[in-house]
């Protein structure tokens, strides 16, 4: 416990800053824990090194800011919780996700978004491979994931619901063909944007390209628009918005039920 207590540096009204530094991560978690249901609703996290879990659990409502580079399952089964990251993010980054926002200023690792059904993830960098993996909806609960740079192969595997948008900002040789593989494999909901072209060959066979309508660049247009307000980025939004983007989605609903009857 007198871990807990040192990590404590300021704590005044509504708001407590912690220095992570050597804290582990079942201390750390805690810790957030205790003051969530104590009032605080903003954390200001310093010093973080691979913690896992952070976020993970919450019941009241709480903005946690992280600097530095949070381990795996940040945001796991967050619950509307807002994260901002100052720094990169490692695996399973807002894992099962129920509601919420989570903002990453840098890059994420492997299957962030994973099973995510609800709530918000913007990343300013780029995503490892296996991004939004098992992505779903209920109801009025639709999960939105945004990539300013690239993601890695197999985005949107086995992908139900919700929306990807990667917008391939990281560099020049990105702009005007995304070279991610297999992307859409098993999917059967939801839609992935890309901004610039794809290669046919780099699609899941239950995947198929699909020209995007007035209703898919008003969307896409507003994404952008959100994304910016949280991100300093070179290149104008207006340049951003005017490129071409591809629409992916499901060749079907049931792409294995011949298996299953």
């Amino acid at each position: 416990m007198s871990v807990i207590n040192n990590c404590i540096k300021k704590l005044e009204d509504n708001a407590a800053i912690i220095d992570a530094n050597e804290v582990p991560y079942q201390q750390l978690n805690m810790l957030l824990r205790k003051l969530s249901v104590n009032g605080i609703r903003t954390v200001e996290i310093y010093n973080v090194c691979g913690q896992r879990y952070i976020g993970t659990g919450l019941k009241a409502p709480l903005e946690i800011k992280v600097y530095g580079v949070p381990g795996n399952d940040l945001g796991a089964f967050m619950d509307g919780q807002r994260i901002f990251v100052y720094g990169n993010a490692q695996d399973g980054c807002g894992n099962t996700m129920n509601d919420g926002l989570i903002v990453v200023h840098g890059d994420v690792g492997d299957v962030a978004g994973y099973a995510m059904r609800g709530g918000k993830i913007f990343v300013k960098g780029n995503a490892g491979f296996r991004v939004g993996v098992h992505m779903k909806e209920y109801s009025d609960m639709k999960p939105i994931m945004i990539i300013g740079g690239k993601a890695g192969d197999f985005l949107g595997e086995y992908m139900a619901g919700g929306i990807i948008l990667v917008l391939g900002l990281t560099g020049e040789e990105q702009r005007d063909e995304q070279s991610m593989k297999f992307v859409g494999v098993g999917m059967h909901g939801g839609t992935i944007y890309i901004r610039g072209e794809i290669k046919c060959k780099c699609m899941g066979k239950e995947a198929r390209i699909e020209e995007t309508d007035e209703y898919d660049l008003c969307l896409i247009r507003d994404l952008i628009k959100e994304f910016f307000t949280y991100f300093d980025l070179e290149i104008s939004i207006n340049e951003v918005i005017a490129d071409k983007f591809v629409k992916i989605v499901p060749v079907s609903t049931r792409p294995y039920g011949r298996l299953y009857g």
